[in-house]
This record gives structure tokens, sequence and C-alpha cells, in this order.
């Protein structure tokens, strides 16, 4: 087909393909390889194609301050800021051992890269894919470096105007053509009416030569099936093993059952729609033969009568005359005798069937 397309470690991302459906674990293992895995395990076992991390250089990253400050919150792994993020930190090793576990169970791994020195240890393990967090909407030179690594981006568009996602487009499509750009809204969860669904419509106008997808924030299934329709063809959903753990992210992040059931229906919905040409499916014969309606003789009629509208009934089941033949009987005279209820044929008034579509205009 003629379009957008990227693929992901042999997965083809375009208008006829199945929504790319990426399990977002982020920090949600709480630091545990272990739990890591699990969540890859149940990643897989959903139907998600793929499970991303995110990955941080922490000292680098935050400023001194920021990285020193105390750190008050139920969901605090450590005192200080910095401290916290290092505890939720994966290191090249464990990165390596995420990778090999993720390929030995047959699901794209891939991750988030924060900064430079991130982004190197990813391309030093081989990632297939990278992901620019929204947050890095406007850092372009760190776009444009991950970018020349030539692999598939994904890069999400919450808090930034049209303006910022086409500076973002105009700096990556020349260097780097496999290009998701994601709608999205950084709430955590977002309200419903700042989902801004038909974003992805605009998105699909304005850069006609990438693949729209849809980052969704939100802690429900419904909204991925509406950002399919809307044209995306790649979603990132949160994704834990119990909400209840503690992280920031865990609340509004599905659990197995719910991403089981927001891939089966991104399923179902592809092939729902179906390709637009109206017809009559052999499931729906008998249903409508039982529900349907046909011609039949409102009481008994002699040989030689001449039906009226007033001799001719409509009554279930249909399976005999149907009722929009109902003028061409009007008028003919009835060669055979007819008891109430019985079907008023063709060959009851000397006609063929034939006859009878030519004077509709069917023939």
């Amino acid at each position: 087909m003629s379009g957008p397309k990227m693929v992901v470690d042999g997965i083809t991302i375009d208008d006829d393909s199945d929504m790319y459906v990426i399990a977002e674990i982020g920090q949600n293992h709480e630091g545990d390889v272990e739990k890591c895995k699990q969540l890859f395990d149940a990643a897989k076992s959903c139907g998600a194609h793929s499970v991303k991390l995110q990955k941080r250089q922490n000292s680098t990253l935050y400023t001194k301050d920021k990285y020193a400050e105390v750190y008050n919150s139920e969901n605090a792994y450590a005192p200080t800021y910095g401290e916290h993020r290092e505890k939720l930190e994966f290191s090249r090793e464990q990165y390596i051992e995420l990778r090999d576990y993720s390929k030995k169970i047959g699901i794209t791994m891939f991750s988030t890269a924060w900064d430079y020195a991130s982004a190197d240890l990813l391309e030093s393990i081989d990632m297939p894919a990278y992901k620019i967090a929204s947050g890095d909407l406007q850092t372009i030179p760190l776009i444009k470096y991950i970018a020349s690594f030539g692999k598939p981006m994904f890069i999400s568009t919450g808090g930034g105007t049209l303006k910022d996602v086409r500076r973002m487009f105009e700096a990556v499509y020349p260097i780097n053509k496999q290009l998701c750009i994601m709608q999205c809204t950084s709430g955590y969860p977002p309200k419903f009416e700042e989902l801004n669904i038909r974003v992805i419509e605009t998105f699909r106008k304005e850069f006609p030569e990438a693949v729209i997808g849809f980052s969704s924030h939100d802690s429900g299934i419904a909204m991925a099936l509406v950002g399919y329709m809307c044209g995306a063809r790649a979603l990132e959903k949160h994704f834990t093993l119990n909400r209840a753990w503690k992280g920031t992210d865990q609340a509004f992040s599905l659990e197995p059952n719910g991403m089981r059931r927001l891939v089966r229906d991104l399923q179902r919905a592809k092939i729902a729609l179906g390709d637009g040409v109206k017809t009559s499916y052999p499931s729906e014969r008998d249903p409508l033969i039982k529900m349907g309606k046909k011609l039949v003789a409102q009481t008994a009629l002699p040989a030689g009568h001449v039906l009226t509208a007033k001799d001719i009934a409509f009554k279930s089941p249909g399976d005999g005359t149907p009722p929009y033949f109902l003028d061409f009987f009007i008028g003919k005279k009835l060669l055979t005798p007819l008891t109430e209820d019985e079907t008023i044929k063709f060959e009851t008034v000397g006609a063929t069937e034939r006859d009878a579509r030519q004077a509709v205009g069917e023939a």
C-alpha cells in the first residue's frame, strides 16, 4: 500500500496493520529485574507487541539542586529525588539481561532515552527502536542525535503545540523517516476533555509522511479504540501487575486483564471495520427469515380473483416472496386459489421472478 509505514523489529505498522501496542512499563518494575521480567511475561501473554522502559543518567540529567532535593512522597524510594531515581534505574548489564529475556520470550523491548549518555548506552546494546518523551519535544539536539541512529522513533507530543510538532518533524524527517508522532496529553491521568483525540486526524493531515500514534495516559481501554478509528496505528499504555504497588504511574496503568481486553478489542475493531461494501452474510439468513416477512393471502381467495392491496398481508416468517413486490401483484389475476396465509408466488399469477424484477426496476 502507499502511505506512511515503519517497521519495528520485523513488525510493520501502517494503515492496514493492527494497532501496534506498546506496554509502557516505565519504572513500574520498582527497580527489580525479576519483577520486570514478570511484567514482560504478562505483556506478552496479553498480546502486546512490545514493552518499553525508561533510561536516565540521573547524575547529569538533573541539576545538582534537583538531584539533592528532599523527596517527601508516599512513592519515594529514597529521601532525595536523585537517590529515589537511582533506586529505579537499571544498569547496562541489567538492560542486556532484560533485552536477552525479551528476545527469549518473543516480545520487543525498547526504551525512552532521556539524555545523550542513556541514548549511547541503549544504542550500544542495539535497541530496535527509541521513544522520545513529551518533555523532550523541544530538545531538538537530542532528538536529532537519536534520529541519526536510523532506528524507528516514537515521539510523544504532550504539552506541545502544532508549531512544536512541526519543528520536531522538520528536524527528524530528513534524517530518519522511521517516525511515529504520538498524540499525547501529559496529565497523569488526563481529564477526558483534555485527551483531544481528534488531534490524531490533524496530525495525519499535517504530517502525511509519518505514522501517527496515541500515547494514552487515561486509565481505561475505550479511548484507544477511538484513537484507532481516528487513524492512530501505534498505542502506548502504561502497564503494571498491580495498581496498588508504589509508584506515580501505577494507579492509571492497566493490569493484565485490562491490557488483554484492550488488545482483543483493537484486533476486533480492525476486523469489524470490514471493506465498506454492504453485503448479506450467510449467518444472517436464518435470523432474517425468522424476523422478516413475506406476501400472503389475507383470506381464502378463489382462482380468477383480481388481487387488491386488501387481499395481501405481510407476515412472518420471511421465507417467501418479499413485500417489496407488493405493487407487482396488485391487479394481477390468480391462476390458482389461495388459502388464508398461503404465500403468494410469482407463478400464482402466471409470472416469473424475472418478470417481477423487471417491473420493479431490478433487472
